[in-house]
């Protein structure tokens, strides 16, 4: 693998990150003078649904999507061996999981800054017709103070003209909206809604919202809705954004332009 990355004139370093099926490492790209990060995926490790289903979709995904708050892909390369292997810029600071382990609860501003980062790359994923279904904080890297969205291994078209139900269990539990973890048809926007509430609350509050570890009792709690711990003085107009985002009804939930016209995003 070194060598084939080396001919194509990449010297692969550490590894940043690990998938279900895939790893990250850094390299240094010797075209663009600057360190890159390198996501391998073996397809003879992979099941077959992911290689047929799963892969060919993030493929035709990352390509098509250009925006300032999403990891951009510079090149895509298959190795003889069957590896591919996705070369993208590297956001050197980290996940905002770890940053917000390191840094404990955000102040309000803090968090609103980099919320509206997020907001502003679902809503131009959801207009290019793409759920990401897989939010959560591992996903947020940062680059200075740049949010940018990465993995969209779990994301799929949406179909023009006509609401989209996907049967189809993605990303993670602790981010996963109470219709997804029932197994209902579900709207994968108004998944992603629900995912970037567990989001929200976990920049202000350092910790998320709901413990995965018994599903019965989390959704128990997903219906009952969110508190939040009163000592950390977050406004009303935030307070009043975290319940619209973790409306266990997904017909009451807002779609993105909706959230994107929220008081505490316009008019803080």
């Amino acid at each position: 693998m070194e060598a084939f990355l080396l001919v194509n004139g990449y010297r692969l370093g550490r590894t940043i990150g690990e998938g279900t099926y895939s790893k990250v490492k850094e390299a240094f790209s010797q075209r663009h003078r600057k360190k890159v990060a390198i996501k391998i995926i073996d397809k003879k490790d992979s099941p077959e649904e992911f290689i047929q289903r799963f892969l060919p979709r993030e493929l035709q995904i990352v390509t098509h999507l250009k925006h300032s708050n999403i990891i951009r892909v510079h090149e895509m390369l298959e190795s003889a061996e069957g590896k591919i292997c996705l070369v993208m810029e590297l956001a050197e600071g980290g996940d905002i999981f770890d940053y917000v382990v390191h840094k404990g609860p955000l102040p309000e501003l803090h968090a609103r800054a980099l919320f509206h980062q997020l907001v502003e790359a679902i809503r131009y994923c959801h207009s290019c017709g793409v759920a990401h279904r897989d939010l959560k904080c591992e996903n947020a890297l940062l680059q200075g103070n740049t949010l940018k969205l990465t993995d969209f291994g779990f994301a799929k078209w949406l179909p023009k003209g006509r609401q989209e139900l996907s049967w189809t269990f993605c990303g993670s539990t602790a981010y996963a909206a109470p219709e997804v973890l029932q197994g209902m048809p579900h709207d994968s926007c108004k998944g992603d809604i629900w995912s970037m509430g567990v989001i929200l609350y976990a920049l202000l509050c350092a910790r998320l919202p709901f413990d995965d570890t018994n599903i019965p009792k989390m959704l128990h709690e997903q219906q009952r809705g969110i508190s939040v711990p009163g000592h950390l003085g977050i406004s009303n107009k935030c307070q009043n954004l975290l319940k619209m985002l973790l409306e266990p009804d997904m017909t009451l939930r807002p779609s993105i332009e909706g959230v994107s016209r929220h008081p505490w995003l316009t008019n803080p």
